[in-house]
């Protein structure tokens, strides 16, 4: 069976490699926010780390067109990683050019290792501080890939030189803003650092793509924007947009 998602930049996602992803993402109070981890705690889900080739399976009933996430719950890039199962992964990939594959990743230091990446795929890195984003911009300079990106999710702190970032380093063709989940009023990111990015993406023609979890209905209002359950309703629209290639 296909594995539908409610992620909504993508229409599924599949797994190759599972079991509980040593990295632990956490907040600026160093709290973990990993949403993974909570999953397999909850489900009691076998926590040892695996290659599943048989998530292969499902693609050819994907429909053609479709956007796959790979790796929505485990980090493909880090060094506990075979690389032989991310070599098997590229080569399943690659063999469906009818489907676009999306990765993301915390370790972009890696990525060099994979590249040139398959024609059908984005490569997207994730920067949730100002120095997160310095490394995406540094790694992506290093890989060839048709798409990549920059998902700001959660974002946790306002990020510098957005002009230049996305501007002049012609590196981004797409970015993702989000808050953290579980979202609470003193993690929730400050609407000046989401209107930052938007403005910068739309000087250097980015497409971005505003999360749900953002609770915002549209980005050029004026001032800071409330906690998410304070405008649940009205008539405001959200931007998501993707890249044209």
């Amino acid at each position: 069976m296909t594995n539908k998602t409610k992620i909504p930049w993508c229409d599924y996602t599949i797994n190759p490699i599972k079991g509980m992803c040593p990295v632990d993402c956490k907040d600026n109070q160093g709290k973990s926010y990993c949403y993974a981890r909570r999953m397999y705690k909850r489900f009691k889900w076998n926590e040892i780390l695996r290659f599943v080739p048989s998530v292969f399976n499902d693609i050819p009933k994907m429909k053609s067109g479709s956007k796959v996430f790979v790796g929505s719950t485990m980090e493909l890039f880090g060094d506990w990683i075979e690389p032989s199962w991310v070599r098997l992964t590229m080569e399943r990939v690659g063999a469906h050019p009818e489907l676009t594959f999306i990765f993301l990743t915390k370790q972009p230091q890696n990525l060099f290792h994979w590249s040139p990446f398959p024609e059908n795929c984005w490569v997207g890195v994730s920067a949730t501080t100002d120095d997160m984003l310095s490394s995406a911009i540094l790694y992506l300079h290093n890989i060839k890939a048709k798409t990549k990106y920059i998902s700001f999710e959660p974002l946790l702190e306002p990020m510098k030189d957005l002009s230049f970032t996305l501007k002049y380093s012609h590196i981004a063709d797409w970015v993702i803003i989000g808050a953290q989940t579980p979202r609470s009023e003193k993690t929730f990111p400050k609407w000046e650092w989401v209107k930052e990015i938007i403005e910068a993406a739309d000087i250097a023609s980015i497409p971005v793509f505003l999360k749900p979890n953002l609770g915002l209905l549209e980005y050029n209002c004026e001032g800071s924007a409330p906690f998410y359950k304070r405008h649940q309703s009205g008539t405001w629209k959200i931007r998501q947009e993707f890249p044209d290639n």
